[in-house]
């Protein structure tokens, strides 16, 4: 192969400068103007006249195929490489598939069912449905990525351990999503995990107590969610009172003063022993009633997943200790009232 470098021709002389336009030509034929084809498919530059090869290894320059929802009608992928691998799964997911073949012939489909019992990654297979499912049920609770990822995860490096032997796959599952939530800060009760997996609420605390203690023991480092021994953290009564109150449509004045409320009963110690959701439901019913809203017991109850009766009991408490968790100022600017809120 040569370069040569031709003068342009002119009518009138020209000074002489560098000629910079090179024209690559074959060094067999040295034929002007060269013949020259590129044979992307081959991946060679090929001299059409003589099939003297001039380059091999060309980068195909030209427009990709573009996929359309009828693409497929003839049986032409266009596509030229597998799906992206997963990290999550353990081998490199270099598989090989067998097609059915021809309609009617039952050799392909023989072929393609032997060669999935042989060479087919059972775990890989239940880490992929198990995904599936774990990635349905997050999207139906609206959960970000973050979790849905670090739910897989969870499953994976737990769901083989001995300690979780004889549970099921649903009750792993559950338990890998409310680790996720609590490890990525997004709070959800194990009330929302039963009606979202149907699982029942003390086999998904069981099913999880055992996971977090296999997955620390394996170095998952807890969030800022966590508590400085390691442990991931409860979920608090403030966690939950954001996401309650938006359901129930409150304004977000109402919102931080039951933040706060939450807080003071915490700090009080008011409600301990009292669970979490319960604590939120009953800090709302006494704010919102003390801002003159007038949402009633069943209503929060609906929404939080506790009883009215619950709700009631636990009001008692902060009405007898009003003093105590409300803002002084609430009640000086008239903002808020004793005479609004609902007597216990």
């Amino acid at each position: 192969m040569s370069l040569i470098a031709r003068p342009t021709q002119g009518s009138a002389p020209e000074p002489f400068h560098l000629n910079l336009n090179v024209q690559l030509i074959c060094p067999e034929c040295r034929i002007f103007p060269p013949d020259i084809e590129e044979r992307f498919s081959e991946g060679d530059m090929v001299c059409g006249n003589c099939g003297l090869v001039l380059g091999d290894r060309i980068v195909d320059t030209r427009s990709e195929w573009r996929t359309f929802s009828n693409d497929d009608q003839g049986n032409d992928d266009p596509s030229r490489v597998g799906d992206a691998g997963n990290p999550l799964l353990d081998d490199n997911q270099l598989d090989t598939l067998i097609a059915q073949g021809m309609p009617g012939s039952n050799l392909g489909r023989d072929l393609s069912r032997v060669q999935n019992k042989s060479a087919h990654d059972k775990r890989d297979n239940t880490l992929q449905t198990s995904f599936s499912r774990i990635s349905q049920m997050c999207e139906a609770y609206s959960l970000p990525k973050m979790v849905q990822d670090s739910a897989k995860q969870a499953f994976k490096l737990s769901h083989d351990d001995k300690k979780l032997k004889g549970k099921s796959m649903e009750s792993l599952m559950a338990a890998a999503i409310f680790f996720a939530c609590r490890h990525s800060g997004v709070a959800r009760t194990f009330n929302e995990m039963w009606v979202l997996t149907k699982v029942p609420k003390k086999e998904i605390g069981r099913t999880f107590k055992i996971m977090e203690k296999i997955l620390i023991d394996l170095g998952i480092k807890p969030t800022s969610q966590a508590s400085e021994e390691g442990q991931i953290s409860q979920t608090t009564a403030e966690d939950l009172m954001r996401r309650f109150c938006s359901h129930l449509g409150l304004s977000a004045q109402i919102t931080r003063a039951a933040e706060y409320v939450a807080k003071r009963v915490k700090e009080e110690g008011t409600l301990a022993g009292r669970s979490p959701t319960s604590i939120a439901a009953a800090s709302i019913y006494f704010t919102a009633g003390l801002f003159g809203e007038g949402l009633s017991a069943s209503k929060i109850a609906d929404k939080a997943g506790v009883s009215d009766g619950t709700i009631k009991t636990s009001y008692k408490f902060l009405w007898e200790a009003r003093e105590k968790l409300v803002d002084p100022e609430w009640i000086k600017s008239g903002k808020a009232s004793w005479k609004k809120a609902p007597t216990a």
